[in-house]
């Protein structure tokens, strides 16, 4: 038997398995000119596609992932999700073609789901309501210094053994993950609480999901939160490098953005027990929506070179905030309700808002002309949805009995 963890052992360990996400997309940020001019020679921009491929496999494994850790135990399937992701990283180290290369991208996605939405589960099993926003925000506030670092060591890998080994680093990420999960954290599913894998217990579930309004909306909500950090990931290389040709310095800059923004979740696990997860959320997205605005505002005046760059990384940082700020609170307002079937509910959550939320930003990635135009007006429409889903989420909740 593993020795029970600590609370502080449990957050680094969870903050892990969240940044086997991060990891395996920010580190990929530096090999994209490097990937597109050798396997896409004739539209480089598809290299970004590698981003998508990636976000878009971990959206179908997380529709599957939860469900299988109700029946089978949350240990076992990560650790099998934590195989698939191996085998398609040297699938992808192996690649002679941009498509092959996309393929192995979303089964490595697939396999990522396993960590991502078991974990989210397992702060469930033993946490709930404002603690588990505030475990979740902790845990976030982690598993930001994997983003503030990971281009850095992509750049770096890059520089040693060419973009094929970054592949080689994700290998290694993910068996310290689960040898350390595998020693240390005891199975928290007991087998009397597990569920049948059955469809009717399925339907059950998602019925259960869609037909609660403050649940459903969450979902919405993030869905959009995700749509406009994976846009701005997907454009925020092309950005430095053709707008600002600051294609050398870009894993400096894309690591001090991440580490400023890394204090949102800080700044949220010390807020979120006195004012609450919905009213987090929704000042976050508003704040957004006016950020937004003056930057495209901004964006029509002649501005100089280096005002525009100093305008350009101060709204990336609060775009990379705005998710610090919100992503742990509409995890946990979904979540609440849902306990009973917690990796249905987790599995349902991701899965939906991971999948709309590639599909969102992968168009608007392929628009990139050599502006900020695409991604400013993309963002800025998804920060004022969710503005307003989240003010009728309010008047929902006003309205229920204390």
């Amino acid at each position: 038997m593993a020795n029970r963890m600590s609370r502080g052992e449990f957050v680094a360990l969870v903050a892990m398995m969240f940044a086997t996400i991060a990891f395996s997309i920010d580190s990929m940020l530096p090999a994209l000119p490097n990937i597109g001019a050798q396997l896409s020679p004739d539209d480089v921009n598809k290299a970004q596609l590698i981003l998508t491929s990636f976000v878009l496999g971990m959206g179908i494994g997380t529709f599957f992932t939860g469900p299988l850790s109700d029946a089978f135990g949350r240990k076992p399937v990560i650790y099998v999700g934590s195989a698939l992701y191996i085998i398609a990283a040297a699938a992808a180290w192996a690649s002679s073609s941009l498509e092959m290369l996309l393929v192995a991208r979303v089964f490595q996605g697939i396999g990522c789901a396993a960590p991502r939405v078991v974990a989210m589960a397992i702060i469930r099993d033993l946490y709930s309501g404002r603690e588990m926003a505030r475990i979740v925000s902790i845990a976030m506030m982690i598993f930001t210094l994997v983003p503030a670092i990971a281009p850095m060591l992509g750049a770096g890998v890059i520089a040693l053994t060419g973009w094929r080994g970054i592949f080689a680093s994700f290998i290694l990420f993910s068996l310290i993950t689960i040898v350390w999960m595998g020693l240390r954290l005891p199975e928290p599913l007991s087998a009397e609480n597990r569920r049948p894998l059955r469809l009717p217990l399925l339907l059950d579930a998602a019925r259960q999901m869609f037909t609660h309004p403050t649940v459903r909306l969450s979902i919405l909500v993030q869905t959009l939160c995700l749509g406009m950090l994976f846009t701005m990931l997907t454009m925020v290389q092309p950005v430095y490098d053709v707008i600002h040709d600051s294609a050398d310095s870009f894993p400096f800059w894309f690591g001090f953005v991440a580490l400023m923004a890394g204090s949102a979740s800080l700044l949220n696990a010390a807020l979120v027990i006195k004012l609450g997860m919905r009213r987090i959320v929704t000042w976050a997205l508003g704040a957004q929506v006016l950020f937004t605005s003056a930057v495209i505002a901004l964006n029509a005046a002649d501005l100089s070179p280096t005002l525009s760059f100093a305008v350009f990384v101060s709204w990336q940082t609060a775009v990379f905030f705005m998710a610090g700020m919100t992503m742990g609170n509409l995890n946990a307002i979904a979540m609440e309700p849902m306990g009973h079937i917690a990796g249905m509910a987790a599995s349902v959550i991701g899965a939906i808002s991971t999948v709309f939320a590639a599909a969102i930003a992968a168009p608007i990635g392929q628009m990139f002309d050599g502006s900020i135009t695409p991604l400013a007006v993309g963002i800025l429409a998804m920060s004022a949805a969710g503005f307003g889903l989240m003010l009728h989420m309010g008047r929902i909740e006003n309205r229920l009995p204390a």
